[in-house]
């Protein structure tokens, strides 16, 4: 296990903002440190998400993940990943997850006005564009599915919301006037 990028991120003194955490992100933003699998300019944590060694139980108050899970094996990876957040999240604490809805996209591919161009384009959000050794997707994820994924890992509240609006990220994205993210909310 790597020790943590900033020690001071970990273990806020008293009175001091609450940890917040953009898995997979890159957009800077007040309030926020970044977790990213590859290291870049604006990145305070580099790591694995199913991974979250650097950071003690109870330590993050937020975690904010815009297609990231998906990019996870469902037997051992997304289950263990989740626990993970579950592990470093304050009591009271929120995940929010969002992750290409694997239904919505579907239907859109199976659709006969879908050209054979507009159908790939589908198909790199449900299984990556596949431009780098990370930019490959393992899961394929419903509503239904990552809620269960969810529960299992401790989360007692689930609930689903249209998008985030935290970031300039996909959990807002549309295709052909229709979203295609899957949006859900989890408290421990």
């Amino acid at each position: 296990m790597s020790p943590p990028a900033n020690t001071n991120d970990i273990k806020k003194p008293a009175g001091a903002e609450p940890l917040r955490l953009h898995i997979g992100g890159i957009e800077p933003k007040a309030g926020w440190k970044i977790f990213n699998i590859q290291p870049g300019p604006n990145v305070d944590f580099v790591g694995d998400c199913g991974s979250l060694g650097q950071f003690a139980d109870g330590s993050v108050a937020q975690i904010y993940a815009s297609h990231v899970y998906e990019h996870l094996g469902h037997r051992e990876e997304l289950p263990s990943a989740l626990k993970e957040a579950y592990r470093v999240l304050q009591d009271g604490g929120l995940l929010q997850v969002s992750v290409p809805n694997f239904v919505a996209i579907a239907q859109m591919i199976a659709e006969p006005v879908r050209t054979p161009q507009e159908q790939y384009v589908l198909l790199c959000h449900l299984f990556g564009a596949q431009a780098d050794s990370h930019d490959f997707h393992k899961s394929g994820l419903t509503a239904k599915l990552l809620a269960l994924f969810l529960r299992r890992a401790g989360f007692r509240t689930i609930r689903r919301v249209p998008r985030f609006d935290l970031f300039d990220d996909w959990s807002g994205r549309k295709r052909f006037g229709r979203p295609i993210s899957l949006n859900i909310e989890a408290t421990k």
